[in-house]
């Protein structure tokens, strides 16, 4: 059963720790700091990740985009 989404697109959401590259971001060494605690981004995607039945968001923070897990954002 999928869960309903907690934020919408275009909402502005800000993060609540510090997002660091978990490998994903080839243009970044792994464990650098992508985004820091209190940015703000803008949510453009909603996805679903299917191993661990979560949803993840596609956050626009300024030049990067990162997905993002609810626990991760909160709204702006």
């Amino acid at each position: 059963m999928q869960a309903q989404p907690k934020f919408d697109y275009g909402q502005r959401v800000r993060a609540t720790m510090d997002l660091v590259n978990d490998g994903s971001f080839p243009d970044a060494p792994e464990d650098a700091l992508l985004v820091a605690a209190g940015a703000e981004g803008e949510i453009i995607k909603i996805g679903q990740h299917v191993e661990l039945n979560a949803l993840v968001y596609l956050v626009e923070f300024g030049e990067r985009v990162i997905g993002c897990f609810e626990a991760e954002i909160a709204a702006a």
